[in-house]
């Protein structure tokens, strides 16, 4: 990462939330997506939206990199994002307060879109497996 000065990492940290926002609405989107595709047994459009998902996820994570790397640089090793926002002026710390919490729900909303998508598939193996290779107790003693 090159030198910046505190004002440019303050406002990278701001502009970091902004594209993170935008992002995750594009997870969550493909993540339902994926769910309906998953229903539909559709997995042409599972293995297009996985390949979708990948770099929206792996720009997200080097963004959350930045992000802890320039807080404890500019806060100490133990800052978090609070101590951020408290150097932002008031109507600045709102906005970015304000996006950060609509971050951390739609975060919490794809983790919970993720679980959901994991769930049906491990579920819809399950049957294609007793499906294809029988139940493993058919003929246990009751």
């Amino acid at each position: 990462m090159s030198r910046m000065t505190r004002d440019q990492a303050l406002n990278r940290l701001a502009d970091d939330i902004q594209a993170d926002l935008g992002a995750c609405g594009t997870i969550r989107d493909l993540l339902e997506n994926q769910f309906q595709a998953a229903l539909r047994h559709r997995g042409d459009e599972l293995a297009s939206l996985g390949e979708q998902l990948m770099p929206q996820l792996d720009a997200m994570e080097e963004r959350r990199r930045q992000r802890v790397q320039l807080i404890r640089a500019l806060f100490g090793t133990d800052a978090t994002m609070d101590d951020f926002f408290a150097k932002l002026d008031a109507a600045r710390r709102a906005s970015a307060h304000g996006a950060w919490r609509r971050l951390e729900q739609l975060v919490r909303e794809c983790k919970e879109a993720t679980t959901r998508n994991g769930n049906l598939m491990a579920e819809q193996f399950s049957v294609m497996q007793r499906l294809l290779h029988g139940e493993s107790d058919t003929y246990a003693p009751r």
